[in-house]
């Protein structure tokens, strides 16, 4: 199930909802709720989920008990969350990579059939920034199991994220705030969030999945660029959208999710694009590994190769393949590039020059995130610029038909243009404002403002609300890219 889908949109949401409300039990709510929904995808691995909760919450308990032994026990509580990860999601990869080694001399590795469960990579680095904030002593064990478990089960980040960190939301999870703001700032945010997936992102990812069927000999230049520009909208907004989605509907029920998007295609520079693209796992990555591995106060060397590391394993983390490796060493080595002086340089140029550049290193890595393996990557650049195409070519115009090229152009307008800081100031006023009403700081010119502009809001999300359910009755194309992660 995902939120994007009729079943959510008109009858468990607004059930759970319903009940969530009405009822005092709203730990007890969410928790089966959330396993239900999980349980819609995948009913088989709502053990593993409930066990890895049942792990981090024991090993979380046991280091904050025992702080004389933290440190071997927060080891053995990481190799036990990466022992579920490599299993499930990397080990017929190793295989792979075993076989092709040793089939020069003759011997044979089995590959395994693993289903990957939904969501482990989102969870199980959850478990490990608990432990590490455990052992830190940043913030203290949960107690009840219970309540641990509806942290790590909240279905509206389990599946896709934000990566929640226990410590961004531990006062939440014993007592919340639902208020009459919170909850139609959340709508609002929900709202966005479903236009951004079904009204862009599904409409440009027919002919993105389309392009990238066609083999690429067969593609013009023209269609393999429209193709990846197609995917390069596709997943921005299918990603960003969701969580949206997922922000809103935390604070619908009284929880603060930590931000995941900031308008990233607007960067100027691919280290602006990392504080801007799927932020929670950058910060991830840049907290639990590129800063103890000594980050930038080492050596100008070390510190490139923290950095290719960090995103060596960003790209691992996103799927266990050759392609999505490559893409983390590519964003790697533009970030080494940029920190040995490229930086500089982009920002002594005109903003529109170094955007563009970013977007342009940045729709090369989607290439390989894209395609279906290396020979198809490179073949696909190769036709990109130019080379590599045989003869009669793939008639693209009749994929690429008059509603996809609105919402491209839709999508690539707002992806671009650059928000300026006041409007950026005032959303986040305006967020933590609804997460925190009562607050001193609210001027008259303020509240003026807001009763202004309410009612367009609300008819704006309304009608977003309409056309997506439209859209989606109607039984159109509906994907999603990071159930893959």
């Amino acid at each position: 199930m995902v939120f994007s889908s009729p079943t959510f949109l008109f009858y468990f949401f607004p059930l759970f909802l319903l009940l969530y409300y009405v009822l005092p039990w709203k730990n007890g709510v969410l928790l089966v709720a959330s396993l239900l929904f999980y349980a819609w995808g995948e009913p088989g691995f709502v053990p593993l989920l409930m066990l890895s909760a049942l792990l981090n919450y024991s090993m979380g308990y046991a280091i904050a008990r025992w702080r004389a032994r933290g440190v071997p026990l927060l080891w053995l509580g990481i190799a036990a969350n990466l022992a579920f990860l490599i299993y499930y999601k990397y080990m017929a990869f190793l295989c792979q990579i075993a076989r092709d080694l040793l089939a020069p001399f003759g011997r044979q590795v089995e590959i395994p059939e693993i289903v990957l469960p939904l969501g482990i990579s989102f969870f199980t680095f959850q478990g490990i920034s608990y432990l590490i904030d455990v052992y830190r002593n940043e913030v203290n064990a949960q107690q009840s199991f219970w309540r641990f478990a509806m942290y790590k089960a909240m279905f509206p980040q389990l599946i896709a994220g934000p990566i929640v960190r226990y410590k961004q939301i531990a006062h939440e999870v014993d007592q919340r705030s639902i208020t009459n703001a919170r909850v139609v700032a959340g709508f609002h945010q929900f709202a966005v969030g479903l236009a951004q997936k079904v009204l862009i992102a599904n409409t440009v990812a027919l002919p993105a999945d389309r392009l990238f069927l066609v083999p690429p000999g067969d593609l013009s230049m023209l269609g393999a660029w429209i193709g990846i520009a197609c995917y390069s909208i596709q997943i921005l907004y299918d990603f960003a959208g969701y969580s949206n989605m997922a922000i809103g509907i935390g604070h619908m029920i009284g929880f603060s999710y930590p931000p995941n998007f900031n308008r990233p295609y607007s960067s100027a520079s691919v280290t602006e694009f990392w504080r801007r693209w799927h932020m929670s796992l950058s910060s991830w990555f840049r907290d639990y590994l590129y800063i103890p591995l000594g980050g930038n106060r080492v050596s100008p060397l070390r510190t490139y190769i923290n950095l290719a590391v960090v995103f060596l394993l960003c790209g691992l983390w996103h799927g266990a393949a050759w392609t999505f490796i490559i893409w983390g060493g590519w964003h790697g080595l533009l970030l080494i590039v940029e920190r040995a002086g490229l930086g500089n340089a982009l920002a002594r140029l005109p903003r529109l020059v170094s955007q563009a550049y970013t977007l342009f290193v940045v729709m090369i890595g989607w290439v390989f995130f894209r395609a279906n393996d290396v020979p198809h990557a490179l073949h696909f650049l190769k036709v990109m610029f130019g080379q590599g195409t045989k003869g009669e070519t793939y008639p693209w115009q009749s994929d690429f038909q008059f509603t996809a090229m609105t919402a491209l152009a839709v999508g690539a307008v707002l992806a671009v243009w650059p928000a300026s800081n006041e409007a950026e100031r005032l959303k986040t006023e305006g967020i933590n404002r609804a997460a925190a009403p009562g607050k001193a700081g609210i001027t008259a010119i303020s509240v003026m403002t807001a009763a202004g502009t309410a009612s367009v809001k609300h008819a704006l999300a309304a009608a977003a609300i309409i056309l997506c359910a439209a859209s989606l009755a109607a039984g159109t194309y509906n994907p999603f890219i990071y159930f893959r992660f």
